[in-house]
């Protein structure tokens, strides 16, 4: 699952508005950003496999640290610590909010890999292998991005509504990379898929930060023009 994990982080913000965008989208692909520098130091390892599901060719063959179920626990622990140092609230409104969605990559991959997750060190590997039916893993991926936009869009609205417009032409064009990535962006080489992964998460990030600043903005126009 590639942009489908940031339904959950869409839907943190709606739960915890103290938690920057930015970060939860960050928080979701955080094993994914781990998974990447560990291929690039050659200590987690995939092959390119054409044809190995209908959704993608990444044979992931060991990966215990980033996507085993204790490492991913692990992982959700450290980020939510660190967003609790750095950001102000209480451990509900923080760390509770960022471990989970930390952790809410592990279920998500758990639903569209085929059986690579390991429970204990690289063995006992498990996954329900919805990414064998592109026709059901790609919707089932929009969907749940776009479930999430709209919790966010609800539950933390815009007072305008270019709000709204900033957010779904960023949910659209989400949607469009997700399609192009599905059916013509397929890796050749597994440093190639780690260097464009860690890319698309930061580049993700960064125009999430601008999508909640431009929301913020205009609620704030709104406020002042209202008093």
């Amino acid at each position: 699952m590639f942009t489908g994990h940031y339904g959950p982080a869409f839907a943190a913000k709606a739960i915890s508005p103290k938690v920057p965008l930015w970060v939860l989208f960050i928080a979701v692909q955080w094993m994914d950003v781990m998974w990447s520098l560990l291929v690039a130091l050659h200590i987690e390892k995939l092959r390119i496999v054409p044809g190995f599901t209908e959704s993608n060719p990444l044979d992931l063959y060991y990966m215990p640290y980033t996507h085993g179920l204790f490492g991913a626990l692990a992982l959700s622990v450290v980020f939510g610590l660190l967003a609790q140092a750095l950001l102000r609230g209480t451990w509900r409104e923080i760390f509770v909010v960022v471990a989970s969605a930390v952790f809410s990559h592990w279920l998500l991959d758990l639903v569209v890999h085929v059986p690579d997750l390991p429970l204990i060190g690289n063995s006992m590997k498990v996954g329900f292998g919805l990414w064998r039916h592109v026709r059901i893993a790609l919707p089932v991926e929009i969907a749940t991005l776009i479930a999430g936009a709209w919790i966010y869009a609800h539950y933390a609205p815009s007072k305008t509504a270019l709000g709204d417009v900033w957010l779904w032409s960023y949910v659209g064009l989400m949607v469009a990379i997700q399609i192009y990535a599905t059916f013509w962006g397929q890796p050749t080489t597994p440093m190639g898929e780690a260097g464009m992964a860690i890319t698309m998460y930061l580049v993700f990030a960064a125009l999430a930060w601008g999508v909640d600043r431009a929301r913020r903005t205009e609620a704030l126009q709104w406020r002042s023009a209202a008093n």
